[in-house]
């Protein structure tokens, strides 16, 4: 597995409000972005894993849908996270 326990914890305190908080969106978003880059990089050495390139294009629907929500709740944590992890709108 390329994330370990561990490093899934850090990713959760570091974007959530504790390590426990797997939940908040901003621990999701975080956690989709982590998938993301090691899914692309993936498909730079492989470019027919067709299989691999739908879990990518599914992964990042799934992260737009948290951060519009996130644009609905609270523009501010949206603002946070987008910055803290170098997204493009």
């Amino acid at each position: 597995m390329y994330l370990t326990k561990e490093d899934k914890e850090k990713l959760f305190k570091k974007h959530g409000k504790n390590a426990q908080d797997t939940g908040s969106a901003e621990g999701q978003i975080a956690l989709f972005t982590q998938r993301i880059n090691h899914l692309t990089e993936h498909l730079k050495n492989n470019r027919k894993d067709f299989n691999t390139e739908r879990s990518l294009v599914k992964l990042v629907g799934k992260r737009r849908a948290l951060l519009d929500y996130l644009t609905k709740k609270d523009i501010m944590r949206y603002r946070a996270i987008v910055k803290e992890l170098g997204l493009r709108k």
